[in-house]
This record gives structure tokens, sequence and C-alpha cells, in this order.
């Protein structure tokens, strides 16, 4: 039987110092990085994970009746005999679906001409015994007689590539190991491109593998050079060509090879120009290019195949229009992005792309866009439809008569009445005058008179919007009497480019800065109270959890940081990471730039823990992660634990076989939310309207 601990684990601190920029930085918890690492068998970091893991069981253990219940309450608004609606490509109709108390979804496909169901994958046979199982890749080849697909195990995102005979049903021979991209097939079926994780976990590659061959042989179609920038490869609509393209955080670059000549001649569109980017879509022997290279919210440009550089302005940049994707089909395109923050759906006409035909959606706050469309030739196109009070809506857009056909609305079986609830979007002014948008949902009669506790969720880099969506898991906080609200802060685009341009490299601070303001000006409005106020985040958003508990420790009422990016300074010094060199253009080079050195420590969560009270905490990792490796969150936790000068709980839950996802499968994945809101609704049980 596993000793019970007294008190929570104390790791050790062992002297380690470095210089740079004529600073001496102190990391007492730099042990904790296993210098075996990906690796992980030092015996003193294990037992220290292990006690904290132990830490957190014991802590929870008083909680499992309230878990057990969000549980079991979670798990019944979701169908568990759920299937996705069923798309045409090609001679067969595809689709997933989950068995009733399964885990993991199993592919279906059916001939267009009729027959019987065909199981081309089952991901529950493959994840069977496994503590961690990720599809990721997956692609059938043209003549419809292949499925190439790509499996993760452990959670360290190096895929498996695999290839079935689905007229046999037997697995081939041809087994990649250790790739990171998506599944490209040639033309006649017979060769596969893929990228290849190298050592660093980096793809900087784009391969071609002969089925049949030894991968040993395998050829590499391109190698990229430069340090941060990685490779992914693609195909445009028309299947035409495979699209290789290249770039970090700020930079790209493209090149176009012929689907039925994949070892041809590349066809570089552009060579690469700091800060510019690009993608390129291809109809009837044009080239369509979206960039930003003369507007912040892109442009929309075309081109010839035999002078591809050459770029003619189709749709100009707005200030009001941010474009952020388009697709081209065979008699029309579509142009996708957001007005004011809202997503918008256009049809145009190659003859004359000025006639805009935008879909017209119901709510006012809402997240809308293309979903499934494969075909090239289409009369119809699928999209998909959510807001915060209604449920995940697939469409079809009749082209012909502009109709919207609804295909299936998310079924919720232990019942859900959108008419319960309100939304809201709004914006909250920040400090230095920006109006920041805030996204609500909350049942009614909740009072609005600061009485009510609020949840309050962001993200806030990358570019990423957190769209205003519907979720079933949220419920559990909202019929509790909370008010649920995303922070739409720049450093995502919510409000185009520029937004998130204001987020990035020396003006990250505006991010925590708009978000303690969204938690001020919501309790100033009546929605809730300071000291009323969870909020959680991951990754990035974790980043944001660790800077808001430093500068505002009092605001919140519970803290939830998943994976969080919190030793930034340390993180973006070491170039043997996966994602470092990559990450230079979104916080900074602290190796080469003073002032980027500095910034990043005036704001570094970790480096900015300070003897003060902080509020209850949970903080997870994952022992496989390389995208925020386990000793971010370790360190951050060792270090407040030995620092803060509450007595307020602080527990470190690190999942020892999984990665930056967390627990993989549909009920474990839930399960981990149950354990996030029981230990909200447990620290905030003082406010009298958690019930």
């Amino acid at each position: 039987m596993t000793k019970k601990l007294e008190k929570p684990p104390v790791a050790e601190q062992r002297p380690y110092s470095y210089e740079r920029h004529g600073y001496t930085v102190s990391d007492p918890y730099h042990w904790l990085k296993d210098q075996s690492y990906p690796k992980v068998d030092d015996e003193d970091v294990l037992d220290y994970l292990k006690a904290e893991n132990r830490w957190f069981e014991q802590n929870m253990a008083g909680q499992k009746t309230l878990t057990d219940e969000l549980f079991k309450e979670m798990k019944a608004r979701i169908k568990e005999d759920e299937s996705s609606v069923p798309q045409k490509d090609g001679d067969w109709v595809y689709w997933a679906k989950f068995e009733e108390g399964m885990q993991y979804k199993q592919h279906y496909r059916k001939s267009v001409s009729g027959g019987a169901d065909q199981l081309i994958l089952d991901e529950n046979a493959l994840a069977k015994d496994k503590e961690y199982f990720r599809l990721g890749a997956m692609a059938v080849s043209p003549d419809g007689k292949l499925l190439a697909f790509s499996v993760d195990d452990t959670g360290a995102e190096r895929f498996e590539a695999r290839v079935k005979n689905l007229e046999t049903g037997e697995m081939l021979t041809d087994v990649i190991p250790g790739t990171l991209s998506s599944l490209v097939w040639s033309a006649d079926s017979k060769n596969l491109l893929y990228g290849l994780a190298n050592e660093n976990w980096r793809t900087d590659n784009a391969r071609l593998h002969v089925i049949g061959s030894d991968p040993k042989d395998d050829i590499e179609l391109y190698k990229e050079n430069q340090d941060g920038f990685t490779v992914g490869i693609g195909l445009t609509q028309s299947e035409k060509y495979i699209v290789i393209a290249t770039g970090d955080n700020e930079t790209s670059e493209v090149r176009l090879v012929p689907t039925d000549n994949p070892t041809a001649e590349q066809l570089l569109i552009s060579p690469r120009k700091k800060g510019r980017e690009y993608s390129v879509e291809e109809h009837d022997g044009s080239l369509y290019i979206l960039t930003n290279d003369d507007h912040v919210n892109f442009r929309l440009a075309t081109a010839s195949l035999d002078k591809p550089g050459e770029w003619v302005t189709l749709i100009a940049g707005s200030d009001e229009f941010y474009l952020t994707d388009m697709t081209a089909f065979k008699d029309f395109f579509v142009t996708e992005g957001r007005d004011n923050g809202l997503d918008q759906v256009e049809i145009r006409s190659y003859a004359d792309p000025t006639k805009i035909e935008r879909i017209a959606f119901p709510e006012a706050s809402y997240n809308a866009g293309l979903d499934d469309n494969p075909e090239y030739d289409v009369s119809k196109l699928r999209l998909s439809y959510e807001s915060m009070v209604t449920p995940d809506t697939v469409y079809d857009y009749t082209l012909a008569d502009k109709s919207l056909e609804t295909l299936k609305v998310q079924e919720i079986p232990s019942g859900y009445d959108a008419s319960q609830y309100t939304t809201e979007r709004l914006s909250i002014k920040a400090r230095d005058g920006a109006m920041v948008p805030v996204s609500l949902v909350y049942k009614n009669g909740t009072k609005l008179d600061g009485s009510a506790p609020l949840h309050l969720y962001a993200y806030g880099a990358y570019g990423y919007a957190v769209p205003p969506s519907f979720s079933t898991t949220r419920l559990s906080l909202v019929d509790r009497g909370f008010v649920y609200a995303i922070a739409h802060i720049r450093g995502g685009d919510d409000l185009g480019r520029d937004w998130y341009l204001q987020g990035k490299l020396m003006q990250r601070t505006n991010t925590f800065n708009d978000f303690v303001d969204v938690a001020k000006g919501l309790a100033g409005k009546g929605y809730t109270a300071k000291g009323r106020i969870s909020a959680s985040g991951g990754s990035a958003g974790g980043e944001l959890m660790g800077a808001i508990v430093n500068s505002d420790p009092d605001l919140w009422g519970a803290i939830v940081a998943h994976v969080p990016f919190v030793d930034v300074l340390n993180t973006m010094q070491d170039e043997s990471l996966p994602l470092t060199p990559g990450e230079w253009p979104e916080w900074g080079n602290p190796i080469t730039d003073k002032a980027a050195f500095e910034y990043i420590r005036s704001y570094s969560p970790y480096d900015q823990v300070s003897a003060q009270n902080y509020p209850p905490m949970l903080i997870t990792g994952g022992l496989n992660d390389p995208r925020v490796t386990y000793w971010e969150p370790a360190k951050w936790a060792a270090k407040l634990r030995a620092t803060k000068t509450d007595d307020n709980i602080l527990l470190l839950k690190t999942n020892m076989g999984a990665g930056h996802g967390g627990k993989s499968g549909r009920w474990n994945r839930i399960e981990e939310v149950a354990e996030e809101f029981a230990f909200i609704l447990w620290q905030m049980s003082g406010t009298d309207s958690v019930k």
C-alpha cells in the first residue's frame, strides 16, 4: 500500500546558474530536466513526479463523489453510438462512428453504387492494451485500394506510418517509423509522400516511399536547411499538385510538384522573404496565392504557372475583413475570413470575383466554416456551425438555390434546451484603450449582480482565435450557476492579423493585461466579483495563467494550468528542443537579442514567481510531451511551493504515459475535465452561488 503523504512534496534545490547578456540566472530546479531526455530515467526526477501525483490523488480523493457526479453527467450528454455525416469522395462514401461504450472511432466506407458497409480502420483494435493512442494522418489511395495511416502510442508525437490493403484487409509490410506529417498519395497510388521527424522532433524533409519497397531506400524530395523552418505536405483541391510548404511562424515558401509525377522538378512559387506568409491553390492552370505581403489582413493574388512569382491582386487586403483561407473548386472558389471578429464564408465566381455570395448565419455570435469537402467538382458545400448555445450543426449548402439543408445537429441524450441559456458578446476596455471582445454564456436566472462565480478562458498566442463554440462539458459549470466567458485577447487573431501581432514579441504582455482587464471589467459590470473568478488555459494559455497569478493573485478563486509553457526564458534558449528555433519569431530570441532576453525574463512565469499569496492551483503535465516538456510544469510547481506565502492548495498532476493533449480516448478525456471542474467547484465552494 502506498504510504500517505503528510505534507506536499518538496523538490530539492540544487545550485545551478548561467550567464547571458551580463545577467546571472539561478535555476535551482534545473535538475528536473532529465539530461537523457527524451528518455526519462533519472530516479530522482521520477520519484518527485510520482510523489506529486500521490499528493494530487490524496487531495482529490475527497472530491471523488463530485468528480464521479460530473463525469456521469458529462458522459450522459454524449451520444455513445455517435456517427459523422457520410461524405462522398470519388467512388466511395466515407464516415466514422463510435460504437456504444467504445473510446475510439471506427472508420467506414461504402461504394456509391451500393453494397455493404466496409470497416476500413478500427482505432479501438489498434489501441487495445495501450495506455495512450492517437490516430495521426489517414489517406486512401486514389484507386481506393490502399489506406495509409499513422499512429502514436506514447503521446510523444513520433508517429509510425502503415499501409493496409482495403481489398484483402491485410497490413502491408510497409512500416515507416518516426513520421511527423500528413500522408499524401501520388496519382497512380504507387507512391506515398511523408516527412520524417529529425533528432530534434522537427520535420525538415519531404520523402517519397514506393509501396512494397524498403523505407531505407525512400527518396528525399526536399530537405530544409534553415533552422526553425518545418516542412509540410499537402494537396491542392484539384489534386493535380502536391504542395511542399516550409516555414516558421512568420515566413513561408511553397513548391508544387505534379501528383502524377512526384519526382519531377519542383515549381518554386516565390523564394522566402522574412515576414511574408503565403499559401497556394491551383485552378485550371492558374495559381491563387493568399499572402500578407502588402496588407496585414492578407490579399488574394493570381499568377501563371510559367511565371509563378508575378502576383496580380485579385482581392485586395482590407482593414475590415480578415482573409484567412481560399479553396479552389472546379466552378467557383470560396474565401473564408472574419468580419469584425465573426466568421464568414463567401462564394465567388472565377469570371467575376467581385461578385460575392455570403452565406448568412442566424446568430450574433457563432463559429462557422467549410467542413469536409474532399471533392473538386461539387454543387454543394459541406459546412459546420455552432455557437455557445447552439450544438454543433452540419449543413449542406446548395449553390443553385442558396439553400441550407441541416444534415445533423449534435444530439445530447440527457437533454438540452437552448432557450434556457443566454449568450452575449460584449467588449471590455483594456488599460491601453483597446476594446477586447468577450463571449459569454450563462443559464437564465443567473443573477448578474456580482454574486455569480465566473469562469474565464483564453489562449492568446500564435494567431489562434478561440471560437465561441458549443461545449457539453461546459454545461456542468453553467448549470451550477457559473457565467462562462471566453476572452478574445490579443495574441489571437480574433479581430484580424494585427490583433495577433499586438500580442507577440515585444508586445507580449498585452495578452496578459487584456485577460486581467477583462476579468476586472466583467466584475465591474456585475457578472461576477473579485475572488469569484476561476480561470484556465493550456500550453501558451498556461503561460497566460502563470503570468496572471503573478500579477494579480487576488483576482482569482481557482486556477487550472494545463501543460503550461511557463519556463519561457530557459526554453527559448534551448536550441535542442523541438519547437525552440521555430518559436523565435513568436517570442523573440533571448540567445542573440539582449532586449528579447530582458523582456521575456520580465514576464516568464517561472522566473517571476515571488514571495506572495497565490490562488488555489491545479497544474498538469505530460511526461512524453514534446511541445511543453514535463519539467516546465514540474519546475514551476516546485518553485511556487517553496516561495508562496499562503496555505492555498497547489496540485501537480503529470500524465506518465501521455503527451501534450493529456489522456487519449473520449471517456478518459472527459474524466480529466471532470477532475478539473471538481477542483474548481471545490475551491470556489465558498461562493454562495456555487451549488
